[in-house]
């Protein structure tokens, strides 16, 4: 008798069940085979072929194959099908029960209860758990709609805010089937789709949005901000393509060049029919604009300026727009009039023809394969005494007139540098805002999946959907909370920069620090999310693959995180008002170390208990990381005046710092989140928007406390006591969250067709 065919024995019914699990479990050991073998010798009825095949199914030298366990297993089913709630029964009684669907009028005798009784002792299996597992009653149950306790939609008009229409505005258009992803397509073919996407919004005017009425713009940066954060959730190379050719090219035409520049050039730049770069990063020099050198030197016999790259480490590296598509450039050389270098300045280069050919002394190439973005043309620049007229400098802080001599109504080369620079913070304030649609899209879907997907769970009930997992809320909640804490914090930067009212120095400060956790905080998102989808996660189509490639240059480009994060400190230290390259700050860190940190102290008194109440009050919440920020600040300058009173130059003293220097920066960005998070919540006139708030901004509190507890408990501001308080709230607030997670990513209104991951529909 062969083994399938004693599937439809009746006397060996009974045993099937217990057969199963046993293989099913793992291989059996010699010593369960021996027990399993005595057993089934118990059973009355088996005759000697029985005997035969049931030796061949527990044979440990020869396992039953997949294709035959599979047989077991579906006569098996075929059995229970008909019986009452078989979930309950141990596998003796379901043996029983199958004994009467195969053999009607043909009880369960007590020697084969008893045995089959034994066998489930000898496999382990107690109760009906290994019925449960059996007879698969731990499938797949209809996934119960999310039901928010808030209005998604209410919401996420309060997230937009006064951008409100541009953000509708472009999600509709790109959630158009011809701005559909094209995942398998050649890199030059890639290229050629992002300059049609790019010309489009040009012709439908949102690339010129943000300039002047008369150059065909709105004069509305707030709307190009809004615009530039949606595209944050699609493509990520029309997003690059879109700020390097409106933003960058179009932007320095008209924040760095006056008349002459805006009417040559700035209406073709916002409509696409002059394609151009923005040409900054030197191979040699990064982050440290200060230091290009590229040269142009102005020729008072024919007035011209002469552009030079002195040596391949001069060459403009990672340029947008330049390897294939770029026709002319804003090119930043030191400006070398007679015998005096004056320093980094802006002059428009033309690159090519007409016919795309380059001009004589530009040499182009492509940067080649990079992590992601391959639908932008990166390339290198080389200038050999490229000619430009006089009046291509941009010239709205400093000129050269017609007698060949240097102007500026800046006097200080340091202060006209940062004017300069400064003047471009948009381009930094909108990467760290699209950053976090990054951050929002990976929500997004990561959400949606857990809210699906089930594994595991109690024997005999439907498998848990992994989002009620405490570690799957822990890895997802808390990031959740963060986004939307940056994203009002980025709001609130974006309206500041627009009104033009805060003092300069502290918004590049701010937009620096911003920039550099936010593109830090959706790289870390993304990966956490892609974890948290497993297997689909890995699959290109669920695009966490792009997001991860496209994003990740986030955290370098419009300066690279860390140099940033240092700008910040830079800021912090000289109160808001000395720009510390100057390195004229001996007075500002002597005043500031000299501090009372104990004073300090009384502005956030120390948590010595465990009340909840007090562990979610927004005023303590503030007062600690107001508290944290200064004592940063102060402790920081501290250490600095040691270095300077032994002799160590600034600029040393700052390098010999630079761990106290990045954790200042990050608890001051920390505490700027906040404040604005709990403005917003503040404003919000929805009880049940400003609930959920109110909710994920706590939840954005105390994790972020507990991921410092080390620092707060060193410096006495939480007992022990309280800090396993803030852990196990936090845990329980990631549950409350959870809950209302469907609403929230909801709310972030990101159309399934812009999103485009399957997995996040």
């Amino acid at each position: 008798m062969s083994l399938l065919a004693t599937l439809d024995d009746p006397r060996l019914l009974p045993l099937l069940p217990a057969i199963y699990v046993a293989w099913a479990d793992g291989e059996l050991s010699a010593e369960e085979m021996k027990a399993l073998c005595a057993r089934v010798d118990d059973v009355d009825g088996i005759d000697v072929a029985c005997r035969e095949a049931l030796g061949d199914w527990l044979d440990g030298a020869a396992p039953p194959r997949p294709t035959e366990l599979s047989e077991l297993l579906s006569a098996i089913r075929r059995r229970a099908a008909g019986l009452d709630h078989p979930e309950r029964m141990d596998l003796a009684t379901l043996a029983a029960e199958l004994v009467h669907t195969g053999r009607p009028g043909m009880p369960l005798r007590a020697p084969e209860a008893r045995a089959i009784a034994e066998i489930e002792a000898v496999l382990g299996i107690i109760g009906p758990e290994g019925t449960a597992s059996l007879l698969s009653l731990t499938g797949r149950a209809a996934v119960p709609d999310e039901v928010s306790q808030f209005d998604p939609a209410a919401l996420g008009a309060y997230l937009d805010g006064s951008r409100a229409d541009i953000r509708n505005r472009m999600r509709r258009l790109l959630a158009q089937p011809r701005f559909g992803y094209r995942a398998d397509i050649r890199r030059d073919d890639y290229r050629e789709v992002v300059l049609a996407w790019t010309k489009e919004l040009a012709e439908r005017g949102i690339g010129p949005i943000g300039y002047p009425v008369e150059y065909g713009g709105e004069g509305s940066m707030s709307c190009f901000m809004g615009a530039f954060a949606v595209l944050g959730h699609h493509d990520l190379s029309l997003l690059t393509k879109f700020g390097v050719q409106f933003g960058l090219f179009g932007g320095s035409l008209a924040r760095l060049g006056t008349r002459r520049h805006h009417d040559a050039y700035l209406a073709a730049a916002g409509s696409g029919e002059l394609l151009g770069c923005f040409a900054m990063t030197e191979t040699d020099h990064g982050s440290n604009v200060r230091a290009l050198e590229t040269v142009a030197v102005y020729n008072s016999a024919t007035d011209e300026f002469v552009i030079t790259t002195p040596h391949d480490g001069a060459r403009k590296d990672y340029i947008g727009n330049a390897a294939a598509h770029g026709r002319a450039a804003v090119v930043f050389a030191r400006l070398v009039v007679g015998d005096v270098d004056h320093g980094v300045h802006a002059l428009f280069v033309p690159l090519r023809d007409p016919s795309g050919q380059t001009l004589p002394g530009i040499r182009i190439e492509d940067c080649g394969p990079k992590i992601g973005l391959a639908g932008v043309d990166n390339g290198r620049i080389w200038f050999d005494g490229v000619r430009v007229p006089r009046t291509a400098l941009l010239d709205r802080f400093a000129s050269v007139d017609e007698s060949g001599a240097y102007l500026s109504e800046i006097p200080s080369p340091d202060r006209r540098f940062f004017t300069t620079i400064g003047s471009l913070v948009g381009g930094r304030i909108s990467v760290g805002a699209a950053s976090i649609s990054v951050a929002k899209s990976a929500l997004t879907i990561a959400v949606r999946y857990a809210t699906r997907r089930r594994q595991f769970g109690p024997a005999g009930q439907p498998e848990r959907l992994i989002l009620d997992y405490p570690a799957h809320q822990r890895r997802l909640m808390p990031r959740l909370a963060a986004t939307f804490a940056y994203h009002f914090a980025f709001e609130r930067l974006i309206d500041d920069y627009v009104a033009g009212t805060m003092d300069s120095r502290v918004l590049e400060a701010q937009a620096a620090g911003l920039k550099a956790y936010g593109s830090w905080h959706a790289i870390d998102t993304v990966q956490a999310c892609r974890e948290a989808c497993g297997g689909a996660g890995y699959l290109a189509e669920n695009r966490f693959g792009a997001l991860r490639g496209d994003a990740d240059v986030f955290t370098t480009y419009e300066g690279d995180n860390t140099v940033l994060a240092q700008l910040v400190s830079k800021s912090l230290l000289s109160d808001y008002k000395l720009q510390f390259a100057d390195m004229n700050l001996l007075g500002t860190i002597r005043f500031l170390a000299g501090k009372t940190l104990a004073g300090l102290r009384e502005v956030a008194p120390a948590l010595g208990g465990s009340d909840e109440d007090h562990l979610r009050d927004r005023r303590w919440h503030l007062d600690l990381f107001k508290w944290r920020s200064d004592h940063q600040v102060a402790a920081l300058a501290a250490r600095m005046k040691k270095r300077l009173d032994s002799g160590m130059d600034s600029a040393a003293a700052f390098v010999a710092v630079q761990d106290h220097v990045l954790a200042c920066a990050r608890a001051h960005i920390e505490y700027l989140v906040l404040d604005r998070f709990a403005a917003a919540i503040e404003a919000n006139g929805d009880p049940a928007s400003r609930r959920v708030l109110d909710l994920l901004c706590d939840l954005y509190v105390l994790t972020r406390i507990e991921h410092d507890r080390g620092w707060f408990l060193e410096h006495g501001r939480i007992s022990a006591a309280a800090a396993k308080a803030i852990r196990k709230l936090a845990i329980e607030l990631s549950a409350a969250v959870r809950r209302d997670s469907r609403g929230l990513v909801d709310s972030f209104l990101i159309p399934d067709a812009v999103l485009a991951a399957p997995i996040g529909r």
